[in-house]
């Protein structure tokens, strides 16, 4: 990803709806579906600038890896100790059968070899443990703006289930998000000209269009809360099991 782009992230992240609503949303479905023991150890892959860290504490230990010394730098100082370094999909140095719950968000789609990096997640985690992840969908919505932030793909809700069966996962529940707000995403989206300026754009929102998408993920949120899998949406977001 640009470098400016997580300098912007680390400004933003704390009152930006995107962010705020995907770590409710995620929370929800830590306590709902995944379930971890008291004191779990987690581990979240390619953490950047660190703003998912004191969410994913609220439910055990916390460990972080991100590759970018830039936006690991502001990681450690979030968690306030060391984050890892290790280069997708091998993660050397990730202790294996460890962690209850490994989360990637947004960070999947970004590796050629996805299925080399689902295969090592499973190695991560202890039996039964959770995995996490969300990744932008649809190969319809592709813009300059995937090519700005270094996307590899974008995913078919088919193509992700099937890989993580591949990988040794159940899938427990797998739904879209930003649905409601997918029309104007795919207008957005077509009329772009600078990817990089989009992505600029999309994070610096002004104070009213901020407010309307926080309340449109709101929405959303109470519907997957009560058990709605939104059938499209620019993200994907699948809750899964070790199988063992």
């Amino acid at each position: 990803m640009e470098r400016v782009v997580y300098q912007q992230m680390a400004e933003l992240d704390e009152r930006h709806w995107w962010y705020r609503a995907r770590r409710e949303v995620l929370a929800d479905l830590i306590r709902r579906e995944v379930r971890p023991p008291p004191d779990a150890n987690i581990l979240e892959i390619g953490c950047g600038t660190g703003h998912n860290l004191a969410m994913l504490a609220e439910f055990g230990h916390v460990d972080g890896l991100e590759l970018d010394a830039e936006a690991r730098a502001l990681s450690e100082k979030r968690l306030g100790r060391k984050v890892m370094s290790a280069p997708l999909p091998e993660l050397a140095g990730v202790p294996e059968h460890y962690y209850d719950l490994v989360g990637a968000f947004d960070v999947i789609e970004h590796i050629e070899d996805d299925r080399r990096v689902l295969a090592n997640l499973h190695a991560a985690l202890r039996p039964q443990g959770g995995l996490l992840l969300t990744v932008p969908q649809h190969a319809w919505l592709w813009s300059g703006t995937d090519v700005a932030a270094h996307h590899v793909r974008r995913y078919a809700k088919a193509d992700l289930i099937g890989k993580l069966h591949e990988a040794g996962f159940d899938v427990l529940r797998a739904t879209s998000f930003v649905s409601l707000l997918l029309p104007a995403m795919w207008l957005v989206r077509r009329r772009e000209r600078d990817g990089m300026a989009e992505v600029e754009a999309e994070l610096a929102l002004p104070p009213l269009a901020n407010t309307v998408g926080a309340a449109t993920l709101g929405v959303e949120r109470a519907l997957i809360r009560l058990g709605v899998d939104l059938p499209a949406g620019g993200s994907l977001l699948v809750v899964a099991r070790r199988r063992d």
